[in-house]
């Protein structure tokens, strides 16, 4: 349900049916226009009220889980805290996400709105430092379930089957424990690491120098932290894919297998202007020198994956 494109790296998938936000959403990628249309099959998007609610496995600084969580409350129009300072915001680029509600012929599906809900902190690592898909399918379980998009995040010593190898992370949905009228119900949940000290040049990208592909110099962090700040452009990613594509029957082009979704569509680009090894023309933080194309609560700043305009069938960028 996220992510696939050329790469020299083969892509393995999770057995029970995951998408991944992969290794070939790296500046070693095409980022010019993709020339596709999405097509719909015919299947549920997440419609409603949400939860995001943030499983914490391993060893996060509160300032770490800040920057996620700030990016959770971002996404809620009118933010759940402190008002952004400025445009553009991460609620508009979630906004954008309504497009491919417009495109259904069915009225009774729009877009979802997010909320920040329960935080559950795993710092004994309960199920060892080396997980296995089926592992993360049961920190995710930990969540509530019931309009619930459940979010693990794994801490940079944490190996996650195929993390650095052919993934940076995965959206999935699992069956819930509870059941409605007697049927049982499905919810879905990502999975995102942090690559700071396995992979960063992987999944941090443009935050750490690239190891394939073109090599420029990289860029600012917007919250000083290259494994962070890398989490929240794949957590952004994933998201886009999971409301839009939740149970592989929704919007996606290319194989189900190894689907192509709302961001994963667009590698690499994250401003007007970008080409392999180059973001775009991106906003800079004066003080700092951070590179960033959205504002967030609480005076943070983020960069966002441009996502796929189903109506003009092009990627659209905030800056």
């Amino acid at each position: 349900m996220s992510a696939f494109l050329k790469l020299v790296l083969l892509i393995s998938l999770f057995h029970f049916g995951s998408a991944v936000r992969s290794l070939s959403e790296t500046p070693s990628d095409q980022t010019q226009q993709p020339s596709l249309q999405f097509q719909y099959h015919n299947g549920p998007l997440l419609s409603g009220k949400f939860s995001i609610n943030l499983i914490w496995y391993g060893n996060f600084k509160p300032s770490q889980r800040a920057i996620i969580s700030d990016f959770i409350t971002s996404l809620a129009s009118p933010p759940q805290s402190k008002p952004t300072s400025g445009q553009p915001s991460v609620a508009t680029w979630w906004k954008s996400i309504e497009k491919y509600y417009h495109l259904l012929s069915s009225k009774k599906q729009y877009s979802p709105s997010l909320s920040l809900g329960t935080q559950i902190l795993d710092d004994k690592y309960s199920l060892g430092k080396s997980l296995t898909a089926r592992q993360i399918q049961q920190l995710a379980a930990k969540g509530a379930q019931n309009y619930a998009i459940n979010v693990v995040l794994t801490s940079s010593d944490v190996l996650v089957d195929g993390f650095c190898m052919s993934k940076c992370g995965s959206h999935s949905s699992s069956s819930s424990s509870s059941h409605i009228r007697g049927k049982t119900q499905k919810f879905t949940y990502i999975w995102v690491g942090n690559s700071e000290t396995q992979c960063p040049g992987q999944c941090a990208w443009p935050f750490h120098q690239p190891i394939y592909g073109p090599q420029g110099p990289p860029l600012v962090a917007p919250n000083n932290d290259v494994g962070l700040d890398g989490m929240v452009i794949n957590l952004a990613s994933l998201l886009a894919g999971t409301v839009t594509n939740p149970f592989g029957n929704g919007y996606y082009q290319g194989p189900k297998e190894a689907p192509l979704e709302a961001a994963s569509a667009c590698p690499g680009v994250y401003g007007k202007g970008a080409y392999p090894g180059y973001a775009g023309n991106l906003l800079v933080d004066p003080t700092t020198g951070a590179s960033y194309n959205a504002h967030g609560s609480n005076g943070k700043k983020f960069l966002l994956p441009a996502l796929f305009d189903p109506s003009t069938s092009t990627c659209s960028t905030l800056v």
